[in-house]
């Protein structure tokens, strides 16, 4: 396994300075974003799509830092109502296509999620048992089979067109793709294209186990985030891990993202890798930090020091 780098933690900094940071922290790839919620701080995309030119220097300088693209990262909601779901789905049709330009073979996104009907204008997350109330049963069966897919069939073939092999969509909360069976569901209606990007930290903060999920997506899984989530002792034992307070709120939230170590120790990362490993699993593990309760250079350092000492080379 290889370590890199989501690049949107440093977008302050400038491509270039980007490049020689990431190669100071001996990382060998950077995962950066080219679309959807992020503001592609390090990817002008529309820009690298008309010149050339442009495209070219781009290439040179990940070269010449001795860099490969891990993958480009298009996380957003395609399938949301309205101007949103509009947004979103262009800039995932543009990023796939600048990786075609670029050689990128995977594309890490998230599934969207559609509203509970065609006249919502908010995406709506059915999370409850679908038994009562008894119109839950019709929404799943829209958001599934008249939104999500039929796009992703059509984005799927498009993203082959451009060369791509890998879809790796990432279990986030708030997705209509936010474990492994909504992840298989997909994968079985779409095709091979469709995979996982196994993030430890969304399965930790929902209560599954993502070693055992590891297990279970054998085959299918295309994309690995080095990321930790830490659930905080008193809190979560008495309001449990549903959880909608701001991110920045770090003191009262019943669990923090934190850097990689600093939820979940060394052991259990290890077995992690391990059983990635015995999967067959050989590929990019990228560090994604966005632990608030530490300086940037302080959750880098720790997170890349804790992957070096428990990844499978």
């Amino acid at each position: 396994m290889k370590l890199a780098l989501c690049t949107d933690v440093l977008a302050d900094l400038s491509f270039s300075d980007m490049l020689k940071k990431a190669k100071s922290y001996g990382v060998q790839g950077v995962e950066m974003t080219a679309g959807g919620w992020s503001p592609c701080p390090h990817v002008n995309t529309r820009e690298l799509l008309s010149d050339s030119a442009k495209l070219a220097q781009f290439k040179a300088e990940l070269e010449e830092n001795e860099l490969e693209i891990a993958a480009l990262n298009c996380s957003g909601n395609p399938l949301a109502p309205g101007l949103l779901g509009s947004q979103h789905s262009e800039s995932s049709y543009a990023a796939a296509e600048l990786a075609g330009k670029l050689g990128v073979k995977k594309i890490v996104m998230m599934s969207g999620l559609p509203g509970g009907c065609a006249e919502d204008t908010i995406p709506n997350w059915i999370t409850s048992t679908v038994s009562w109330p008894d119109y839950m049963p019709g929404v799943v069966e829209y958001q599934w089979n008249e939104v999500a897919i039929p796009w992703w069939k059509k984005f799927a073939q498009y993203a082959k067109d451009q060369g791509i092999e890998q879809i790796a969509i990432e279990e986030f909360p708030n997705q209509l793709v936010y474990n492994p069976a909504t992840l298989l569901k997909l994968r079985e209606a779409v095709g091979g294209i469709i995979g996982m990007n196994l993030d430890p930290s969304h399965l930790f903060v929902m209560g599954a186990d993502p070693i055992a999920a590891a297990r279970k997506l054998e085959g299918s899984i295309y994309h690995v985030h080095g990321k930790d989530a830490r659930i905080e002792r008193g809190l979560a034992d008495i309001d449990g891990l549903l959880e909608y307070r701001p991110v920045t709120d770090t003191k009262n939230r019943t669990w923090n993202y934190v850097a990689v170590g600093c939820g979940h120790d060394l052991m259990w990362w290890r077995e992690f890798f391990s059983v990635l490993s015995m999967t067959g699993y050989d590929g990019w593990v990228s560090l994604e930090m966005e632990d608030l309760t530490m300086s940037v250079e302080a959750g880098i350092s720790t997170s890349i020091s804790a992957l070096q000492q428990s990844l499978s080379y």
